[in-house]
């Protein structure tokens, strides 16, 4: 695939730099069953994860455990294969295909100005597709598609379009700037509950990351790169940066993928930084009943009812829970924190989502309507329901 990684990637680099390692490393990612059979192993515990920055070791470039990166390993068996390649065949494409009938890649171009029209959607639709072109891009990695590669370039020649000169990146705004939907903000940055700008940014980061480790690329990279470097800029505690935190966890994890894949201590700063603004001074807008964001009136909702380092309890929107704790869990990993790293909120975690009954098989951690984790009724029990709401606010 020629120079794969023109940018430093202090891992990654070194994994494919050995092929003979490589595949040392999948098979020590791999056990068997009594019958010999090969079976991938799934989980890490946290502890493992965190043994070295408990151990109080100082920072390291990587994780003290090094994952095995998803290009160095190939799945043949008979349930999973087959399911794999109607994965590849057929939902990918059928995810682009919806992506395109209800205007969410029209949107990059409206805001790009390839096309005119208004924002179609609601104020997260980006992420729809770059959590497509994420998954397109593993696929890619381990089933090679010269049609789905093209067809990736063309969804990112769009995005580039819609890219600010600064990097900025929010087509809700940039595609309809005269007729701004509720929750977007009158201008940048305005409502970090509720907007999504950075939740977005997260996963076009994520997306950017998989296309450029399957493909090579730096097409989607580079567009991350310009809009995190953007953020970087205008988030932190120093003098004359903008104080806040995301209300919908997600960038915080992709930063710290951007930091494994360049090197760029900054990004894994921010990451830090977000972690820390959360819950700290906190004055939330009140929506009044009935109203599709009264659900953030509550900090805990978002997780930001105490410092992260203070939490005792897994509570809230459960997708941004699990955001909150993996991100929390990378960074105390990669800088050795110990007080990160022995904080309850991330030590405790598997106590936490057990007492919550937090099962991702049948989705019993989630609350109707608001994704909780859970839902005291009385007499110290808690209520937690076997079913996914079909039609919910982000």
């Amino acid at each position: 695939m020629g120079d794969m990684y023109p940018v430093r990637v202090p891992v990654l680099a070194e994994v494919f730099a050995d092929k003979a390692e490589a595949r040392e490393s999948t098979m020590s990612a791999i056990g068997r069953t009594g019958n010999g059979r090969r079976v991938g192993v799934l989980l890490l515990p946290f502890a493992l994860l965190l043994s070295s920055a408990s151990r109080g070791q100082t920072a390291k470039k990587d994780y003290p455990i090094t994952p095995v990166p998803f290009t160095a390993v190939r799945v043949t068996d008979g349930f999973w294969a087959p399911r794999i390649e109607t994965n590849r065949a057929v939902t990918i494409p059928a995810i682009f295909k919806k992506c395109e009938e209800t205007g969410r890649i029209d949107n990059f171009a409206i805001a790009g100005g390839l096309m005119k029209g208004e924002y179609k959607g609601e104020r997260y639709n980006d992420t729809d597709v770059y959590k497509t072109i994420e998954g397109a891009s593993y696929s890619l990695m381990v089933h090679p598609d010269p049609e789905l590669d093209r067809y990736l370039d063309g969804v990112i020649a769009k995005i580039a379009a819609a890219q600010e000169p600064d990097g900025y990146l929010y087509t809700p705004r940039t595609a309809s700037p005269e007729k701004l939907q509720p929750g977007i903000g009158a201008e940048r940055w305005a409502e970090l509950a509720i907007s999504h700008e950075l939740y977005n940014a997260g996963h076009l980061y994520e997306a950017a990351a998989a296309h450029f480790m399957a493909t090579g690329k730096r097409t989607l990279l580079d567009i991350a790169l310009k809009n995190a470097d953007l953020v970087a800029r205008t988030f932190g505690p120093e003098p004359g940066k903008r104080q806040g935190f995301p209300g919908h966890q997600e960038i915080e994890l992709a930063l710290v993928k951007l930091f494994r894949l360049t090197g760029k201590r900054a990004y894994l700063d921010l990451a830090r930084y977000f972690l820390d603004q959360r819950g700290r001074g906190v004055t939330l807008k009140q929506y009044p009943p009935g109203n599709r964001f009264a659900i953030y009136n509550d900090a805990t909702q978002i997780q930001a009812h105490k410092p992260v380092l203070e939490q005792d309890e897994a509570v809230g929107h459960a997708v941004r829970a699990a955001y909150l704790y993996a991100a929390a869990t990378d960074v105390a990993a990669l800088t050795g924190d110990q007080a990160l790293a022995a904080a309850q909120s991330i030590l405790r975690i598997p106590q936490f989502v057990d007492d919550a009954d937090f099962r991702i098989g049948d989705a019993q951690f989630l609350q109707h309507r608001k994704r909780e984790i859970g839902v005291d009724i009385g007499d110290g029990h808690r209520l937690h329901t076997r079913h996914l709401m079909r039609h919910m606010d982000h």
